[in-house]
Parts: structure tokens; C-alpha cells; sequence
């Protein structure tokens, strides 16, 4: 066994992680790994480790477990998904424009959109859909849309939940700019309302399709993008009717395309995957 491991440093609308393929370069202690390899001054730096392997059920490709820079294992990454989706097409490891996910919190089924290099010859994954599937009220024995009051440091935020395979609280704010999302998105994380900790979005509607967020992800803090997070705002917002079933949320790292279908009731991510580096680090 090799004393070092290969990654592949990718993001999606900023949200970073670190990736490996674990058919080639098996973790034995991702824990640790997620905790020390994402440390931004000691390590590679990310908002966590994204493990690839092929999955053992027919019904899917390849499988995604995600670990926070914390070193929890969350259920899903929106931003995550669209990379392996990227990562598996453009080395090869697939032909396939629609891949199927196994994760945490089922199956995702991820289309892939591709465009030739200019040699005509190869294709490469610009962006990626993902069927998030149907969104569910996070709390037992609620609704999608039922708002809570939560106080943290003597402030009250009413928040809408909603479940995307992970729980998200969405606060809705007049100027997102005069938030602390670090001072009240800690504090709100780890409420006792929230068992289980909980990502919170704080969003700022601009108009009937647009939305200004940004995000308090659990187990990893302040982060460029949410995939999940964005699917959660642009639910609750549409149950709020502040916008349509079709959104566009802006997040710190870039824009993310919602739809929830009311054909099916799913709720569809659309947005970029980048490469940023590949290197070796000892295990």
C-alpha cells in the first residue's frame, strides 16, 4: 500500500473539497483525515473530503461519502455531487451523461453537461443537474413551510425548515450585509431546537426570481456555496411566495439555478464543477 494518497482539489460555486478515488486509494480513518487535510493553514485546505467509490447495488454508479472539516459525516452536498459528476466523466471512469449517486440520503440522479475541447475530439463537464428529490419538513410531525421563532444572543429569527437530505433553517432579512452570520450561524447550528445541529441560511429576496444567501454550513461554517442550501431557500421562499418555483440564488461563490418541479415535486440543482489542483499528500 502506498504511503501516499492522490486528491483532486475541486469546488462548486466556491464550496471546496478535497476528492479521492478510494478504488485506487482506500481511507482508513476519514475522520481524521476530513479534520487534518482541510485545515486552510496546515493542510490542503477545503470544506471537507469527498470519497468516491463504485457502488455495491445495481441501481447506482458510484457512491459519495462527504465528511465536514469538522470531521462529521453529513447526508448530502449538493455542490459535491455536481463535482463527482464532473470528476468520473472527465478521467474517464464513465461515458455516461446521466450518472446515478449513491449517497448518505439515497440515490441522486446527476445529468451531465458537456462540451468539446477544441480539438473536437474529447468532451468535458461544464455543469451538472441534480434531481435533489422531493424536499420534506425537517421537524416530525410538521409541514414544508411552517415557520419557527429560534433566539440566539437575544435576537429572534423566524426561520422556514426544510429538509434536502440534510435539515436547513432559512431566515428570510431585509440587508443580508448587516447579518453576523459567523456570531448567529454558530449559535443557531448547535440550538437546542436542532438536535441533529442544523445548516442555516440567512436570504435576502432582490426580486421575483432572485435570492441573495448565504449559508452557516454545519460541521464546516461560513462557505462559498450550499448546494443543499440553495435548494432549501429557494423552497422556502417559493412556499412564502416571494418567488416562483424557478430561482436563481446567489451565494457567496457564485449563482445557483432551482427549479421545483410541479410535475414531479422534485427539486432540480443546476451549476458549475471546476478542477482546481491535483497533488499527493501522506496518509
Amino acid at each position: 500500500m502506498t504511503d501516499k494518497i492522490h486528491f483532486t482539489k475541486m469546488h462548486g460555486a466556491g464550496n471546496d473539497y478535497i476528492y479521492v478515488d478510494t478504488t485506487l486509494y482506500p481511507i482508513q480513518d476519514p475522520v481524521k483525515a476530513a479534520i487534518v487535510w482541510s485545515d486552510r493553514h496546515k493542510g490542503i485546505g477545503s470544506d471537507g473530503l469527498v470519497l468516491i467509490g463504485r457502488s455495491p447495488v445495481s441501481d447506482a454508479d458510484f457512491t459519495m461519502r462527504i465528511f465536514n472539516a469538522d470531521g462529521s459525516e453529513a447526508m448530502m452536498c449538493g455542490n459535491a455531487s455536481r463535482c463527482i459528476g464532473k470528476y468520473v466523466y472527465d478521467k474517464g471512469l464513465t461515458d455516461k451523461a446521466t450518472v446515478r449517486l449513491l449517497t448518505a440520503s439515497g440515490i441522486k440522479t446527476l445529468l451531465l453537461h458537456a462540451t468539446k475541447k477544441d480539438n473536437g475530439m474529447t468532451a468535458t463537464v461544464d455543469s451538472v443537474t441534480v434531481d435533489m428529490q422531493e424536499p420534506v419538513f425537517e421537524q416530525s410531525c410538521q409541514f414544508i413551510g411552517e415557520e419557527e421563532d429560534v433566539t440566539a444572543f437575544g435576537t429572534v429569527f423566524r426561520g422556514t425548515f426544510v429538509s434536502m437530505g440534510n435539515p436547513h433553517f432559512v431566515v428570510f432579512v431585509d440587508d443580508i450585509s448587516k447579518v453576523d452570520i459567523a456570531r448567529y450561524g454558530a449559535s443557531l447550528e448547535r440550538h437546542p431546537f436542532f438536535p441533529e445541529r442544523c445548516n442555516i441560511e440567512f436570504a435576502q429576496p432582490i426580486d421575483d426570481m432572485t435570492i441573495r444567501a448565504r449559508v452557516w454550513e454545519r460541521g464546516s461554517g461560513i462557505t462559498e456555496a450550499c448546494g443543499t442550501g440553495a435548494c432549501a431557500t429557494a423552497v422556502a421562499a417559493c412556499v412564502r411566495r416571494l418567488t416562483g418555483r424557478c430561482s436563481r440564488i446567489i451565494m457567496d461563490g457564485g449563482a445557483l439555478d432551482i427549479e421545483w418541479s410541479a410535475d414531479d415535486n422534485h427539486v432540480y440543482l443546476t451549476g458549475p464543477a471546476e478542477f482546481v489542483y491535483e497533488g499527493e499528500i501522506a496518509r
